[in-house]
C-alpha cells in the first residue's frame, strides 16, 4: 500500500475540481485564431477568485470567436459567466451565440460554458450605452417609455381609488374617521400661517405690478379689479395647490413610502386590509375637505393684500377698494376658482399615495418618490388649471 496519498478522484458533479493540486491565479490574454480573436485563458476560474477575474480588462479587443480552456484548473458557474461576458457574449450575442468556438480543456467547462451561453447572451445592463446624438435620443426614448408605463399605471390606481371612494360612499363604516379628522388638521390648520402668508404677498404684488401699468392710462382704480379677478380665478386655488402639493403630497408620499420599506403595507394585505381604503382614503378626503378651505382663507389674504399696497401706493382707501371690489367681481368669478379646488386635491393625494406605495426597498427610493410626487402632483395641477381655463373660455364663464 502506497505511503503518499494519491490524487483526490474527481466528481463528475463537481466540475471545480482540477487534476492539478496546484491552484492558479485566473489569466487572460487575446491572440489571433481561425475564428477570429482568439481568448486564451488560464487558472481558475472560480466564485472564490471573482475578484481577481473582475480586474481582468478586454479593454479596446472586439468580441471573441474563440475561447481556449486548455490550461484552466477549475471553473464554476459564476467563473464561466465572468469568463463569458470578458469575450464579449453580452455585447454581440448575435455573433457569438451558438457559434462561439471553446478549444482545449476539460469536457466539463466547455458543457459548462455551453450551458451558460444563454444567460450571458442577455445584456444585463451593463453594455456600454450609445453616446453623442445617438445617447441623446436613446435617453429620450427610455424617458418617455417610462413617463407612458407611470401613467398607465396611476391612471389604474385611479380607478381603485374610485372604486374605494364608492364602497366608502355606500358603506360609511369603512372609513377612518379619527384618521380623516387627524389628517384635516395636518393638511388643513397646520397649514393655515403659510398659505395666508404667501396669499398676502400674491396680493401684494399684482396690486403693485399693475399699478404700474395702469398709472400710464391714469386708470389706477382698475389695479382693484385685476387682483380681485386674478386672485379669485387664478392665483388663489394655483398657488394654495402647489402649496399642498409640496406640503401635504410630498408628506403623504413619505409617510406611506416609509411604511412599504418597512412591509407594514404587506402586513396590512396578510391581515386582509386594503391599504387603499385604511391609506389612501383618509388622506384624499381630507385633502378635499381642507384644500377648498385654504383656498377661500389665500383668496381673503390675497384681497386683503391687494387692499393694503392699493392704499399704501395709489392713495385707495379701504372702502373705495372694496366698492370697486364689489363692481368688478361677481359670484361666478368666485366659484370658477373654488370648483377646481376638490378636483385638485382629489390628484394630489392619488398622486402622492400612487408613488408611495410604489417605493422599492432602499431608503434612497422614499427620497426619489418623494421628489417624484412633488413635481408630478405640481405638473397636473398646473395641466389641469390650463384645461379648466380653455373650459370655462368655451363656456364663457
Amino acid at each position: 500500500m502506497p505511503t503518499g496519498a494519491g490524487p483526490r478522484r474527481s466528481d463528475a458533479s463537481d466540475i471545480t475540481q482540477t487534476n492539478s493540486p496546484e491552484t492558479r491565479w485566473p489569466e487572460a490574454s487575446w491572440t489571433d485564431g481561425p475564428h477570429g480573436r482568439r481568448l486564451v485563458v488560464r487558472g481558475d476560474w472560480t466564485t472564490a477568485r471573482l475578484d481577481r477575474i473582475e480586474r481582468i480588462r478586454r479593454g479596446k479587443e472586439p468580441p471573441a470567436g474563440e475561447i481556449d480552456i486548455g490550461e484552466v484548473t477549475a471553473m464554476d458557474a459564476n467563473g464561466g459567466l465572468m469568463l463569458l461576458t470578458l469575450a464579449g457574449v453580452s455585447e454581440a450575442p448575435e455573433q457569438t451565440d451558438g457559434r462561439l468556438a471553446v478549444a482545449g480543456g476539460d469536457d466539463r467547462y466547455r458543457d459548462l460554458l455551453k450551458t451558460l451561453m444563454p444567460a450571458a447572451s442577455v445584456d444585463c445592463g451593463t453594455r456600454r450605452r450609445a453616446g453623442g446624438f445617438l445617447g441623446m435620443v436613446e435617453t429620450l426614448g427610455r424617458a418617455t417609455i417610462g413617463a407612458f408605463k407611470e401613467a398607465r399605471d396611476l391612471v389604474a390606481f385611479i380607478g381603485l381609488v374610485t372604486i374605494a371612494l364608492m364602497r366608502t360612499v355606500f358603506q360609511p363604516r369603512r372609513m377612518r374617521w379619527t384618521a380623516l379628522v387627524s389628517h384635516i388638521e395636518r393638511t388643513g390648520l397646520d397649514a393655515m400661517p403659510i398659505v395666508g402668508l404667501l396669499g398676502f404677498l400674491i396680493g401684494v404684488v399684482l396690486a403693485y405690478q399693475g399699478a404700474d401699468q395702469l398709472r400710464q392710462f391714469g386708470a389706477e382704480i382698475f389695479t382693484v379689479n385685476l387682483v380681485g379677478v386674478g386672485v379669485l380665478r387664478e392665483m388663489g386655488i394655483l398657488l394654495t395647490a402647489i402649496i399642498v402639493a409640496g406640503r401635504s403630497g410630498s408628506a403623504f408620499t413619505a409617510e406611506i413610502g416609509s411604511m412599504t420599506l418597512n412591509e407594514e403595507v404587506d402586513a396590512i394585505r396578510t391581515l386582509g386590509l386594503d391599504p387603499v381604503d385604511l391609506l389612501v382614503m383618509p388622506r384624499m378626503l381630507a385633502l378635499m375637505i381642507t384644500l377648498p378651505l385654504l383656498t377661500f382663507f389665500a383668496d381673503m389674504m390675497g384681497i386683503f393684500g391687494g387692499a393694503v399696497m392699493a392704499l399704501l401706493a395709489l392713495d385707495i382707501s379701504f372702502s373705495q377698494y372694496f366698492r370697486q371690489l364689489g363692481t368688478a367681481i361677481t359670484l361666478t368669478t368666485f366659484l370658477v376658482g373654488m370648483v377646481k379646488a376638490p378636483i385638485f386635491a382629489a390628484m394630489i393625494a392619488v398622486i402622492g399615495c400612487f408613488q408611495g406605495l410604489r417605493v422599492g426597498r432602499s431608503a434612497a427610493a422614499v427620497g426619489r418618490a418623494t421628489t417624484a410626487s412633488v413635481v408630478e402632483g405640481v405638473f397636473v395641477v398646473i395641466l389641469l388649471d390650463a384645461l379648466f381655463s380653455v373650459l370655462f373660455s368655451i363656456l364663457g364663464v
